[in-house]
C-alpha cells in the first residue's frame, strides 16, 4: 500500500488531521486499520476513533503533537505499512517457509513476544490439521461443498485460510484492507499471501472473536488456555495449549 494522497503532505509542515482531504482520510484509516490501530470504518469521515488510533500511533512511536501530521509520520507510517507488506516475499510452500513467514508477519504486525508467536503457531498447525495450508471449513466432509451449502447460513462466506475467516462482513473488511475483491471471490482468502495476514491481523486486533491475543499473552501473562477465546471459546484449548509449548 502506497500513500500517494497523504505523500503529498509537504516536507516541514505540519497541520491538524482533522483538516485531511476525505481522500486523504480514507487513505489514513486503512493505513491504520492495516497495522492494527482500529481507526473505525474506512469512510473519510474524521471521527473519535480516527483520532484516537492517530494519537495512538504517534505515542507508539514517540512523536510529540498527537492531533497533528507532517511529512515525517507519514513516512514512518509507509515503512511500517511496507514491513507487513514484505509477506510477498516469504515463502509459503513449505511448512518450515510458513512456519518462519508467521513469525516474520507477526513480528510486523506487533505481535512479538516469543510467547504470542508461539500460540499463532500452535493454532495454524491445529486450523489446518498440521499441514500450514490454508484449509477451507469441513474440508474433512465427503461432498464437503454440498455440505457447506445446505448447513451453513453464511455460505458462500464459510471458513477459509489459516484460520477460519466467516461471514461476509469479514470479507468485505478483509477486502477493503487488503484492496481485494473478497466478497466477489471468497476464496481468494485460501491465497496464502491473504490468509497470512487475516490471521496475524486477527490476533493483532480480535477481529475474529473481539478478543485480542494480548488480552490473554503479554509481558505479565501467559494464559494459553483462554487464548483459545480469540479464535473460537474453548473448544480444544488444552490441545491447543499444548501445541503452544512446544513451539515455545
Amino acid at each position: 500500500m502506497k500513500l500517494e494522497n497523504l505523500s503529498r503532505i509537504a516536507a516541514g509542515h505540519s497541520q491538524p488531521i482533522s483538516d485531511l482531504t476525505r481522500g486523504q482520510l480514507t487513505e489514513l484509516q486503512l493505513a491504520l486499520n492495516s497495522l492494527g490501530l482500529p481507526a473505525g470504518d474506512i469512510d473519510g469521515e474524521f471521527g473519535p476513533k480516527t483520532r484516537h488510533a492517530w494519537a495512538e500511533f504517534k505515542a507508539d512511536h514517540q512523536m510529540a503533537e498527537p492531533a497533528l501530521i507532517d511529512a515525517d509520520a507519514i513516512k514512518t507510517l509507509q515503512q511500517l505499512l511496507d514491513q507487513v507488506r514484505t509477506s510477498d516475499a516469504w515463502d509459503l510452500t513449505t511448512r518450515a517457509g510458513t512456519i518462519a513467514a508467521i513469525r516474520g508477519a507477526c513480528q510486523a504486525q506487533g505481535i512479538g513476544l516469543r510467547t504470542q508467536i508461539a500460540y499463532v503457531l500452535a493454532t495454524v498447525e491445529h486450523e489446518t490439521n498440521n499441514t500450514f495450508k490454508p484449509v477451507r471449513e469441513a474440508y474433512y466432509i465427503k461432498n464437503a461443498e454440498t455440505w457447506r451449502k445446505a448447513h451453513l447460513r453464511y455460505y458462500p462466506y464459510y471458513g477459509r485460510g489459516y484460520v477460519q475467516l466467516t461471514h461476509e462482513t469479514n470479507y468485505r473488511k478483509y477486502g477493503t484492507l487488503l484492496t481485494k475483491g473478497l466478497v466477489k471471490q471468497p476464496d481468494l482468502a485460501l491465497d496464502p499471501q491473504t490468509s497470512l495476514f487475516v490471521l496475524v491481523h486477527g490476533f493483532k486486533t480480535g477481529s475474529f472473536t473481539g478478543r485480542d491475543l494480548a488480552r490473554y499473552i503479554n509481558a505479565h501473562e501467559t494464559d494459553f488456555i483462554n487464548a483459545r477465546r480469540c479464535i473460537n471459546g474453548l473448544d480444544q484449548a488444552d490441545h491447543i495449549a499444548g501445541l503452544a509449548k512446544k513451539y515455545l
